[in-house]
């Protein structure tokens, strides 16, 4: 495809991994009744790296050796995220876990300026707290203290933006579909790992259909489609733009529930969608709209 096509396609396939990873929180939380973390994510990283690395055909030709430390540091990122994020999921409610991670947009631009020296400008920095405001209004329910699943989820905010800043410094000049095979490849040995030293392999589990189905879509869809979507368009959006794009999972997992769980909206929810969705325009648009021409 050309660069142009790229850039144009790059902020819908952010958008559609915000709301397929919207769409897993409350699959994620039932799953974990039936599946230990390390093996949940063992088995949706194994299943996403055979998928992607079938559907490469020829870009296997511009393999090179780098490929591997390169997916062997996002893939550490990733793992890690995803885990202290699971972990929390586990002691902690869904509205607090998406939002509390969704933190991770104000903490990139200023770690991209850490490894970039490229310095957020004000836009950035107010449509990143605007975001967390919103994400907030419109996830966050009942008291505001902080338990174990609540600062297990903030530090994994920290790893999230980690993730984000990296793939940014070590994708360029490479297939980000090969990459991200890789990716997953390493994410999935890393988490292999974990399941065989600390839990018990869940057989029973997995024979059963109610525990199948939702992996499938969990392994498919919200790590397979959603990460590669992650992946490719940030190559062709900057590191802040697509941090406060990919946070609006929370609010489409908010969404989701309206339109499957029966949740019902208020006020503050409401108020948090026209803060998020200022946030986004501020984002990407710097409110150019706003000012006369050439201004």
């Amino acid at each position: 495809m050309s660069d142009t096509l790229m850039k144009k396609l790059a902020k819908p396939m952010l958008f559609a991994a915000a709301f397929i990873w919207g769409s897993s929180f409350f699959i994620m939380k039932d799953t974990l009744d039936s599946l230990p973390v390390q093996y949940l994510l063992a088995i949706r990283f194994t299943v996403g790296a055979v998928l992607l690395a079938l559907l490469c055909g020829k870009k296997w030709r511009s393999f090179t050796p780098d490929y591997l430390w390169r997916g062997a540091v996002i893939g550490a990122f990733l793992y890690t995220a995803y885990s202290v994020q699971t972990y929390g999921l586990a002691r902690t409610t869904p509205s607090k876990n998406a939002f509390l991670t969704a933190v991770y947009c104000v903490i990139v631009p200023f770690l991209y300026w850490l490894v970039s020296r490229v310095r957020p400008d004000k836009y950035n920095i107010i449509s990143a707290v605007l975001c967390v405001t919103g994400v907030g209004l419109v996830s966050l329910t009942g008291d505001l203290t902080v338990n174990t699943g609540d600062a297990l989820t903030l530090l994994c905010a920290v790893f999230y933006a980690s993730h984000i800043v990296a793939v940014a410094k070590v994708s360029p000049n490479k297939d980000i579909y090969l990459l991200t095979v890789f990716q997953f490849a390493f994410a999935a040995l890393y988490a292999w790992t974990g399941g065989i030293c600390f839990e018990t392999f869940p057989a029973a589990a997995l024979s059963r259909s109610e525990t199948l189905l939702p992996l499938a879509y969990l392994s498919v869809m919200a790590t397979t489609v959603a990460l590669l979507f992650q992946n490719v368009g940030q190559v062709w959006s900057d590191p802040a733009s697509a941090s406060v794009i990919l946070s609006l999972e929370s609010v489409f997992g908010v969404l989701c529930s309206v339109l499957f769980a029966g949740d019902e909206v208020n006020v503050r929810m409401l108020a948090g969608f026209a803060l998020i969705f200022i946030a986004v325009v501020c984002s990407e648009t710097k409110f150019s709209f706003l000012r006369p021409s050439g201004k």
